[in-house]
C-alpha cells in the first residue's frame, strides 16, 4: 500500500491558502493555453483569439465547475445552507462542470467573432485532456476524487489532517482514481496529437476526445468512493458521460462519411480542364 501524508497545503498568508490542488489547477490551465497557441498555427488562427477564447473558457469553467458540485451535492449540503455556495466557493468543484462550462462559454464566445468554431474546439481539445492530466497531480495529493477500498498493491491511504479525504483517515486503503484518470488522459492525449494531421475535417478530433475520456470516466465513476447515486446506480459523472457519448459518437459518424473538401489546387485544375465534347457549330 501506499502512504500520502502530505499537507494539502502549501502556505497560508492571511486569510489566502494556497494548496497543492490550487497549484496544479493553475498549472493546468497554462498548459491548456501553451498546447492550443502552439496548435492555432496549425490552423491559421490567430493567437490573440486563442488567448481572447481561453479566458471566456476559463471564467466559464469556474462557473460550471461550481454549478456542477452544488447540483451533485443539494440535498447533502446545500439545501440546509445555501449560503455555503457562495461561502464555500472554490472548496467544492466538479471536474466535468469545469469542462461543460468552459466549453459553453468559450464557443459562444468564438462563434460572436465568427471564428471557424470547428477548427478552435480542435486545437482546444489536446488542450483541456493535458490539463486534466495535470489537474489530477493535485487531486492525488488532496485526497478528493478518492476510489472505493482495494486490496490491489497499489492501494493509497490518506493520513494527513488537512486532507479532502479526512473522513477516511485510518481507513483500508483506495483506488487512487485520480492516478487512473491521469494515465488514461495522457494517454488520450498522445492519441490526439497523433490523429490531429490525420484527420481530414473540423471537429472531429473533438468529438474523439470528448466521447473517449467520457467512456473512461464513466467506468472509473464505478469505484469512486466519494460520489452519491443520483439516477438509480448511477451518479452524476456517469448521467454526463453518457449525455456526451450519445450526442458526440452521431456527430463524430455523421461529419467523417461526409466528402472529404476537395482542396482549391484540384478544383481549378478541374475547371482549367478541357472538355472533349465537341463545340456548336456557329455557321
Amino acid at each position: 500500500m501506499i502512504e500520502i501524508g502530505m499537507d494539502p497545503i502549501l502556505f497560508t498568508v492571511g486569510s489566502f491558502t494556497m494548496g497543492w490542488h490550487g497549484l496544479f489547477t493553475g498549472l493546468a490551465v497554462l498548459a491548456a493555453v501553451i498546447v492550443a497557441v502552439k496548435l492555432s498555427k496549425e490552423k491559421n488562427i490567430k493567437v490573440e483569439d486563442v488567448y481572447s477564447t481561453a479566458l471566456f473558457g476559463i471564467v466559464g469553467g469556474i462557473i460550471g465547475a461550481r454549478m456542477f458540485h452544488v447540483i451533485d451535492k443539494w440535498s447533502e449540503i446545500y439545501s440546509h445552507d445555501p449560503w455555503l455556495i457562495v461561502r464555500g466557493w472554490g472548496e467544492g468543484l466538479s471536474l466535468y462542470g469545469a469542462l461543460v462550462g468552459g466549453f459553453v462559454f468559450g464557443i459562444t464566445y468564438a462563434a460572436i467573432r465568427k471564428l471557424p468554431l470547428g477548427k478552435v474546439v480542435d486545437i482546444a481539445a489536446p488542450g483541456m485532456i493535458l490539463a486534466q492530466a495535470i489537474g489530477r497531480i493535485g487531486c492525488l495529493i488532496n485526497g478528493d476524487a478518492y476510489g472505493t477500498p482495494t486490496s490491489l498493491p497499489w492501494g493509497v491511504i490518506y493520513t494527513h489532517p488537512n486532507a479532502a479525504a479526512s473522513t477516511i483517515l485510518g481507513e483500508p486503503a483506495r483506488h487512487p482514481l485520480p492516478a487512473y484518470e491521469l494515465i488514461l488522459d495522457l494517454l488520450i492525449f498522445a492519441l490526439l496529437l497523433w490523429l490531429r494531421k490525420r484527420l481530414k475535417r473540423d471537429w472531429m478530433l473533438f468529438l474523439i476526445y470528448a466521447p473517449l475520456y467520457s467512456f473512461g470516466r464513466f467506468l472509473f465513476s464505478f469505484i469512486r468512493g466519494d460520489e452519491a447515486a443520483v439516477l438509480g446506480p448511477l451518479h452524476q459523472a456517469h448521467v454526463v458521460s453518457l449525455i456526451i457519448i450519445a450526442v458526440c459518437i452521431p456527430l463524430l459518424i455523421w461529419i467523417a462519411r461526409k466528402p472529404a473538401p476537395q482542396p482549391l489546387t484540384e478544383l481549378a485544375a478541374t475547371s482549367d480542364k478541357p472538355t472533349d465534347e465537341p463545340k456548336a457549330d456557329s455557321s
